[in-house]
């Protein structure tokens, strides 16, 4: 199931390069699901990493989803490997995927001297075809030795599906022991409406941090940023964030959100986890415009959300934007949908600078020509206030132009 697909127009212009983080050893490998790339990835961390996450809401979660759910809290958040596979996503699979993760977690736990509950695992690719149970196993005995030369970018090639680029983000933060180092990779581009889409996101950093507040930071950055994109609005049966922290800065542990240490660090993470899900709505399947939606005057910032994604996961409002046609009566069809609260005398619509509409209806001095160069950009900002509250969001979309058709079309051929 080898594919090259046409690199995204929304690709970042750079990609930075990704520093090693102590206590992390990477290596990647084959196991011919793409032709003769590498399609797994497995990463190493030492004794006492703490580990946190959050996973797909889908009824149908995958196998692994439901291994790393039952592991992280056997493991009380400590993490002492992580193994990858693009190809296949190991969901509705039955017996076959749990003998799969059963292999593949007996030879990482015994070779890395750990619990098998210290081993986490996802997958990602085509559903309901199942793996040998001795696929991916063999492929961690064959590449284990090796740990350690690999690098983080080797993982984030390894897990890519129909992804056109390489997802990469990194950065510091400054905290009492000095600098601590940041790095994270992810890979998604269709089924992409996370609700923590196929969305794959692991970050790992050398900063010294409890299981439990790692875990906190995870979950709320995780709404405000991968929980706000979408690119179809279909939700993954295998979504999965994980960070992990190895702790090889040293200084004592921050076991608490009121630690004023972890203001810096807590910040930079946010800012790598935007970072990635940017890049994956940049990579939507077919995408030509990056699109940003901000809803504001909604009953709560939760009633403004589900508007927002109302009007992001719109394929009137996606198709629209992609022939670059200002039609702002999809949008407000969308905003009536969402079955939230709104004033319709009070709504209110911009495209960037341009007034669409005022007060329930066309601008008084609404211009066809201006809206439709605001939508003829290549990244366009829609504002939309429903005038009954306080509440604001925002939520990242793109386009929907024929290629998502040839791309998914082709999916398994």
């Amino acid at each position: 199931m080898a594919h090259a697909f046409k690199r995204s127009p929304l690709a970042p212009t750079h990609t930075p390069d990704l520093p090693a983080i102590a206590g992390v050893e990477i290596i990647s490998g084959s196991m011919g699901l793409y032709g003769q790339r590498d399609d797994f990835f497995i990463a190493h961390f030492p004794a006492g990493a703490s580990a946190a996450g959050v996973f797909t809401t889908s009824a149908t979660a995958s196998a692994d989803v439901l291994w790393c759910r039952k592991s992280l809290s056997e493991s009380q958040g400590v993490a002492h490997a992580l193994v990858v596979n693009a190809g296949n996503s190991n969901a509705f699979t039955g017996r076959a995927g749990e003998a799969k993760n059963a292999a593949t977690v007996a030879a990482a736990s015994r070779l890395a001297g750990c619990q098998p509950s210290q081993v986490f695992l996802a997958a990602t690719g085509v559903i309901g075809v199942p793996m040998r149970a001795e696929q991916l196993a063999e492929g961690v005995e064959a590449r284990w030795p090796d740990l350690g030369k690999g690098a983080i970018a080797d993982a984030a090639r390894a897990f890519m599906t129909t992804d056109t680029f390489m997802k990469t983000a990194c950065t510091t933060a400054s905290m009492t022991v000095g600098q601590v180092q940041i790095a994270g990779i992810a890979k998604g581009s269709g089924m992409i409406a996370p609700n923590m889409a196929t969305m794959l996101s692991y970050v790992f950093t050398d900063a010294n941090i409890a299981p439990s507040v790692l875990q906190a930071l995870v979950a709320d950055y995780a709404d405000q940023t991968f929980n706000c994109i979408t690119v179809d609005g279909d939700t993954s049966t295998s979504d999965s964030l994980m960070v992990f922290a190895t702790g090889a800065v040293g200084g004592p542990q921050i076991t608490s959100l009121d630690d004023p240490d972890l203001a810096g660090f807590a910040a930079a993470l946010k800012s790598v986890l935007k970072d990635l899900a940017l890049q994956i709505v940049r990579d939507g399947e077919g995408a030509t415009k990056l699109i940003e939606i901000t809803v504001t005057g909604a009953k709560s910032d939760k009633a403004a959300k589900t508007i927002a994604a109302s009007i992001a996961n719109s394929p009137l409002v996606k198709t629209a934007l992609a022939a670059s046609d200002a039609n702002w009566g999809r949008i407000v069809m969308a905003v009536g949908k969402a079955g939230e609260a709104i004033d319709p005398d009070s709504l209110s619509i911009r495209f960037g600078d341009v007034e669409v509409a005022r007060k329930g209806m066309r601008a008084p001095d609404y211009s066809e020509e201006a809206a439709s160069a605001e939508c003829a950009r290549q990244e366009i900002s829609i504002l939309v206030d429903v005038g009954v509250g306080e509440g604001k969001a925002t939520v990242w979309t793109c386009d929907l132009t024929h290629a998502y058709v040839d791309i998914n079309g082709a999916y398994r051929t």
